[in-house]
């Protein structure tokens, strides 16, 4: 495998992409049973873990503690960065995060059957990414197709799912162009790819020519990419990540390059975006380098979260109910480097936090009233946390 020129991704390990066989670990018990294991959630973590060991992790959250106990792991091929599951939580889809796919400019896609008692991972197959770097992997609302964006060269791909929820090569791949004012803009570089609350529209973020663009997505799985762009960012800023608003017309963008939120009133039915208000992550007088990564909405809609790395806080605005914009509630300083992703619990309760390059995954408690956070004193130790997953603890076992 080559080595990725692209220095934004320097530290991505060049191993090899073949997967070393299947994994299916043993699974560490319970911890707890009747009501205590009802309400704890499975937590499936991406790393850039080295391709020849565990790099993809499973853990138990227990919400009441904030307390993460490590299930099961697995190999998930080199650097398995970004992950999804499907809706019956039967099969879990990985980009991986390279610049060569069995001799091609591609990164990889992986598709692993989960083991229903003990949730290890055993792989299904791969497919090719439909560019370089893929960095974002999120599925339709029918679960027939796999959406990727590829942040190497500014692509994005639809991958049919088969039958057992194998990947089937890309039906469309999608090239970006342009380009942005900033040193990390020199080519297009999609970063996000995701449909709307109705499964309708399909919005992919391009963070190196400022672009939020709008899709389709046919039965025969071809993106058709409407008209006009669904928002365009301000000259520089870098969008990353969209993200919607759970029950009303609104979303969510962080810009990584200008360290900066926008609030997004969403047409639904046109699959376009009218800008709110674009505010500041970081505090005020704050000049070293940061940038923005993460973003997500409570579950109760009141409060919005964003990660810095550089600065290496949560920083959390409450939202207002009527016009969707946002107030600086807090920033939230963090015990390690480079908060890469975090994620909230399906309640609310608690929020987990990757760094990347401190190597823990941590947690806090958020209050539903006021969105603020308060450290748990759980930290967990695995290698180049980059991505966090939480769903339903469906195990059986």
């Amino acid at each position: 495998m080559k080595k990725s020129t692209n220095s934004r991704r320097r530290f991505l390990h060049t191993l090899g992409f073949g997967l070393a066989g299947s994994a299916l670990l043993t699974a560490c018990a319970r911890a707890g049973t009747g009501a205590a294991a009802a309400n704890s959630y499975l937590v499936y973590v991406g790393t850039y873990g080295p391709a020849d060991q565990d790099n993809i992790w499973l853990y138990r959250l227990e919400p009441a503690t904030g307390a993460l106990t490590r299930v099961t792991g697995a190999r998930g091929g080199a650097s398995p960065s970004f992950l999804t599951v499907d809706a019956k939580h039967r099969t879990l889809y990985a980009v991986n995060e390279v610049d060569n796919y069995e001799g091609t400019p591609n990164g990889g896609v992986s598709a692993f059957a989960i083991d229903q008692q003990r949730g290890g991972l055993t792989l299904l197959n791969q497919q090719a990414s439909g560019g370089t770097i893929p960095c974002y992997i999120s599925l339709d609302k029918q679960g027939r197709h796999a959406l990727v964006a590829n942040y190497g060269n500014g692509t994005v791909a639809a991958l049919p799912l088969g039958e057992g929820g194998k990947l089937q090569p890309a039906s469309s791949v999608d090239q970006h162009t342009g380009h942005g004012p900033h040193k990390n803009q020199a080519n297009p570089r999609g970063h996000c790819m995701l449909p709307d609350p109705a499964g309708k529209y399909f919005f992919a973020v391009d963070l190196g020519n400022d672009t939020v663009y709008g899709y389709t997505l046919a039965a025969n799985g071809q993106l058709q990419r409407l008209p006009t762009p669904a928002h365009q960012a301000k000259p520089g800023a870098g969008p990353r990540i969209l993200t919607f608003h759970p029950s009303k017309p609104l979303a969510y963008l962080i810009n990584e390059l200008d360290s900066t939120m926008t609030a997004l009133a969403y047409d639904a039915s046109r699959g376009s975006f009218r800008e709110i208000q674009t505010i500041p992550t970081l505090p005020a007088g704050f000049t070293e380098w940061n940038a923005c990564a993460d973003v997500h909405v409570s579950p109760n809609g009141k409060f919005l979260y964003g990660s810095n790395r550089g600065h290496n806080s949560l920083v959390v605005y409450a939202i207002d109910p009527s016009s969707g914009r946002l107030s600086l509630v807090e920033h939230v300083m963090l015990p390690g480097k480079t908060p890469r992703s975090f994620a909230l619990d399906p309640t609310g309760r608690v929020v987990l936090v990757a760094h990347q390059q401190s190597n823990t995954v941590v947690t806090y408690f958020a209050d539903a009233r006021t969105g603020r956070l308060t450290p748990t004193g759980v930290s967990v130790d695995l290698a180049a946390p980059v991505c966090l997953q939480v769903y339903p603890d469906f195990l059986r076992g």
